[in-house]
């Protein structure tokens, strides 16, 4: 019984208590605490309201266990044979640790552009993604708010990356926590990036929340995750997506950077 607990509950928990810490502070500082001083960085004028967050949180809940789940199936049961996790830190030199992590949020990006792509299909869209769009205007609740068959299929990129990337649990960890910190980022409804972003070669490359909230709001184009990449090569990124970027920045600085 100590073992079941060890190994099926403590996974569970621990991915519940990331949800509401991660997801749960940001709404806290930007939606309870300090709206009046952040309203410059609000990117839609409208906020969501009580009811949206529970939906949010309830569909959210039902995801995380199917991760939770998914991710016991691959790497608790002899499906573990299958995969390239290994335990021993120096079985692969210290650099591929940062450079597995690299390689997987690559790979997670293409994965999640071309599954995403997919759910905008109408007939899917209307029977399964809808749910998430529901979110109009998203909070860092709305990260994993998803219908049951999406939550799945966001479910699994864990097993196809431990079956293609030898990774270290090390590796692993920092990439479920990166992954669902830039999802609650790009939910979060504010912009935060800093001054200096607009005119980096980061600007050309990563995603925003700026980005991804014109995704909700207009529910086209800017189907990429982490990068730009995607959409830039397939054409799908939002026209003015610049240029309402520059509209916020603009607001919180004075004067849009790049202009």
């Amino acid at each position: 019984m100590i073992e079941f607990n060890l190994n099926y509950w403590t996974p569970l928990v621990i991915n519940f208590f990331r949800y509401f810490i991660m997801a749960g502070i940001p709404f806290l500082i930007f939606y309870r605490l300090y709206p009046d001083f952040f309203s410059k960085n609000k990117i839609q004028d409208r906020f969501a309201k009580q009811k949206d967050f529970v939906r949010e949180i309830r569909h959210s809940l039902q995801t995380t266990l199917i991760i939770v789940v998914v991710g016991i199936l691959i790497l608790k049961t002899p499906l573990n044979e299958w995969t390239l996790v290994y335990k021993n830190l120096f079985d692969y030199s210290l650099w591929w640790v940062p450079l597995s992590l690299f390689l997987t949020l690559i790979l997670h990006d293409a994965y999640f552009y071309w599954i995403h792509r997919f759910m905008h299909h109408p007939w899917v869209y209307k029977r399964v993604h809808l749910v998430h769009h529901k979110s109009v205007n998203p909070s860092p609740w709305t990260s994993y708010s998803f219908h049951v068959y999406e939550s799945f299929l966001e479910a699994l990129i864990a097993p196809i990356i431990l079956c293609l990337i030898p990774l270290h649990p090390l590796s692993l960890i920092l990439f479920t926590t990166i992954s669902f910190g830039f999802n609650v980022y790009g939910h979060l409804g504010y912009e935060i990036t800093p001054k200096w972003f607009r005119n980096s070669y980061l600007f050309e490359i990563m995603n925003t929340s700026t980005h991804h909230n014109i995704h909700h709001a207009t529910s086209k184009g800017n189907y990429g995750l982490y990068f730009r990449f995607w959409d830039r090569l397939m054409g799908t990124e939002y026209p003015d997506y610049v240029k309402e970027y520059d509209e916020i920045q603009d607001r919180r600085f004075g004067h849009a950077d790049g202009q």
